[in-house]
């Protein structure tokens, strides 16, 4: 529930495990008070009264001792008495940026507000949404800060408001989504980054008095760094430690930051990059920020995980796709590359139908004149050398197999060497006069561009009708590079990082409405745009273009620390490794796919027999846990072979599934147990070789790990639960 009490002015935000409080007081400031473990219904307004101010910082509204810089202000503005790093700054058209507002009113409704062009949290009945109201009336100007609460999972949603309603042009400069001061640096600060093919890594760095900035000024939200940050305890582990963290639901460039100032507090943020974001607010218009997601967790990093994918799963995946399992796929990808070659591909569906898979994924290839990566981006009709009966004839014998179909898109590029920029060649992003930088042979189509947009609804639209296609994998290969718009003004050059991804929810969103039962699969070159922006409208994710075994244990870890394992797609592929040429058994391919949506990146049709048999076997394995795996809870278990070694367990009412990967084997060992985890105490659990364990005994024995004696050794469990 949100609760106001009058006379302290204290806001208090009480969560199911969760407070948070906020409060104005008599200047009509709003400070932070707290953030972290539910509270009672109380109003603490002793806090702010006890905070010791240092004498040679500024004084406010000539209060003697009144000092904002000292105070842990709820959004701080820029250049007044607190010299800190700010959540927004605006410029006006006399050219400063000073702002000053002010507690106005509040509003506390049974709902939450949609975001104008902006995906967010889809509304619940356990919601509440607090509006702060602020006026910076000398510029005529007002922010509305909102707070949406989803009281039984825990969480709350933060996003800002500005409305001009004066009557010149302002300038927004930034405008953060979320901002909270917590009173100390004692506290580390955890990100996921990495690169291409090597997404997500977990990373831990202790606060000391620095400027921390996590960002992506790539167009995307890039496969360096998620828009996520978070600050823990020291010693936080998977259950214990107070977690404080953020997740920014949006695609573009944005900017994570912890700044901890001299006095050793900590301001933790979260919004649109300020870097290569600027707004023109004409008058009578608003800005709307993205929404930033925030999760407390006093009980490590597990707890937090789980409140994201329960909100996620619940709140902002599509009805459609949240709770319905996915299909197990082959891709052509690396079977066939440009290659495409209709028999040998039927061939491919077939033997993958004969081996338990369920869709057929056409991949790059099959459109314009593209046999490689030069050319054809931007043509997106069926190449008829490759296809001389046309698409849908091969379709229909895709679907005479007894197989899904799936196709492969990369509707945001163009090439040059293509129809669509012959006839417009001012559609790419670009800055005129200056060279535009090839990447990937390809350039970006100009998504702020109106027209472009329309062009893209209309022909994807036109494509899904002419085909049945049951899934689409929509790729985005090269960021953003001469960012500019032959079709903004120059007053606006710098909204077009913004206008672009507003470009490209239009399209996706007005795409997903219109075929509400296509599957769509986010991808950007892997993880580059693995984001909850795209969540969305795209119930599932490509994790990263690296499919080598072990280089996923990393990656499908770090997606797991907030993404539910239904958006992660996982998939087996040849070996040697077409990224790094490793090579691993099918065995611990098969067990690290098994995490997420389960497929296979390779030519079936030119397996050994053998290895058919052992395919065979794991598409059954996993029809048999994926319920378990893609719907039920996802713990991450702490090993015997602590960085040597990665295990995770899936739980739900009838059966527990434990996968153990160890990267080197050991020699002369004592004999290893992997201990499991939230089982029922009294609970009995029968184990693939017919033994029965309780529940109790598996958390405190765990499961033996058998002898190993190879490389890349892995071993999976699946406990049924039974009666006694």
């Amino acid at each position: 529930m949100i609760y106001f009490d009058e006379q302290t002015g204290i806001f208090h935000l009480q969560g199911r495990k969760t407070s948070y409080l906020i409060q104005k007081n008599q200047q009509n400031h709003l400070f932070h008070l707290f953030w972290g473990s539910r509270l009672a219904k109380r109003f603490p307004d002793y806090l702010l009264k006890e905070i010791k101010r240092a004498s040679y910082l500024a004084d406010t509204d000539h209060i003697k001792e009144y000092k904002l810089e000292r105070l842990p202000q709820e959004y701080p503005a820029f250049g007044n008495s607190d010299l800190r790093k700010p959540a927004y700054q605006l410029t006006y058209q006399n050219g400063t940026s000073i702002s000053d507002f002010r507690y106005e009113s509040h509003e506390i409704l049974a709902e939450k507000p949609s975001l104008a062009g902006l995906p967010s949290l889809r509304e619940s009945v356990e919601c509440q949404t607090l509006v702060i109201h602020l006026i910076d009336d000398y510029q005529k100007v007002k922010m509305r800060l909102f707070y949406t609460l989803y009281e039984e999972t825990d969480v709350i949603t933060r996003h800002t408001e500005l409305e001009n309603f004066g009557e010149d042009r302002i300038t927004i400069d930034q405008l953060n989504s979320a901002c909270i001061e917590l009173p100390t640096n004692d506290l580390e600060l955890l990100h996921l980054s990495g690169r291409w093919a090597h997404e997500v890594g977990i990373q831990r760095t202790p606060l000391s008095q620095l400027n921390y900035r996590i960002e992506s000024l790539r167009g995307g939200s890039s496969h360096e760094h998620n828009p996520f940050i978070a600050l823990v305890e020291k010693g936080t582990n998977e259950n214990s430690g107070n977690v404080y963290s953020m997740n920014l639901i949006y695609s573009g460039n944005f900017e994570a930051t912890a700044d901890v100032d001299q006095q050793e507090a900590v301001r933790l943020q979260i919004g649109v990059n300020s870097t290569t974001f600027g707004w023109s607010l004409e008058p009578q218009t608003t800005f709307v920020t993205p929404e930033a997601v925030l999760v407390f967790s006093d009980h490590g990093l597990q707890e937090m995980t789980h409140k994201y994918h329960e909100l996620y799963q619940n709140h902002l995946l599509s009805p459609q796709f949240a709770t319905e399992e996915r299909p197990i796929v082959v891709n052509s990808w690396e079977a066939s590359y440009f290659d495409l070659q209709e028999e040998a591909l039927l061939a491919l569906a077939q033997t993958a139908k004969d081996l338990g898979v369920e869709m057929f994924v056409l991949d790059d290839g099959w459109f314009g004149q593209r046999n490689d990566t030069s050319s054809s981006l931007g043509d997106w009709f069926v190449n008829p050398e490759k296809f001389p009966n046309g698409l849908s004839s091969f379709i229909e014998r895709i679907k005479d197999i007894g197989l899904d179909f799936g196709i492969w898109l990369e509707p945001e590029m163009i090439s040059e060497d293509s129809d669509l920029y012959r006839e417009h060649p001012n559609w790419c992003v670009e800055v005129p006069g200056r060279l535009k930088s090839y990447s990937r042979g390809q350039w970006v189509l100009d998504l702020a561009n109106f027209d472009v947009q329309e062009y893209l609804i209309e022909t994807l639209t036109e494509l899904f009708n002419d085909y049945t296609f049951d899934y689409v994998k929509w790729d985005w290969n090269r960021s953003i590079t001469e960012a500019g718009s032959p079709a903004l003004s120059a007053l606006q050059q710098k909204e077009f990082y913004h206008r672009y991804i507003l470009g490209l929810y239009r399209v996706v969103g007005t795409l997903t409405e219109r075929f509400p039962t296509i599957l769509f699969e986010n991808c950007a070159g892997g993880g580059g745009r693995n984001d909850p922006g795209m969540l969305y409208y795209m119930p599932q994710s490509w994790a990263s273009d690296d499919t080598d075994a072990i280089e996923r244990l990393s990656i499908q870890e770090g997606t797991s620390l907030i993404y539910p394992p239904i958006t992660m797609g996982c998939h087996v592929s040849q070996v040697p490794n077409h990224q790094i040429g490793r090579i691993t058994s099918l065995k611990t391919r098969g067990i690290v796919a098994m995490q997420g949506n389960f497929g296979y990146e390779m030519d079936l049709a030119e397996l050994s027999a053998d290895e058919k048999a052992e395919i065979k076997e794991q598409t059954a394995r996993f029809k048999e846990i994926r319920q378990t795996v893609q719907l039920g809870e996802m713990y991450r278990l702490t090993t015997p072979e602590r960085e040597n070694a990665k295990a995770w367990q899936f739980i739900d009412e009838k059966q527990v599934v434990v996968s153990y990967v160890q990267i080197q084997a050991r020699p002369n060992l004592a004999s290893k147990r992997l201990r499991l985890v939230e089982l029922e105490q009294e609970a009995l659990y029968e184990l693939p070789d017919g033994e029965k364990r309780y529940g109790d005994e598996l958390m405190a024995f765990g499961l033996a790990i058998n002898i190993v004696r190879e490389d890349f050794f892995s071993q999976q469990w699946v406990l049924k639960k039974v009666e006694e």
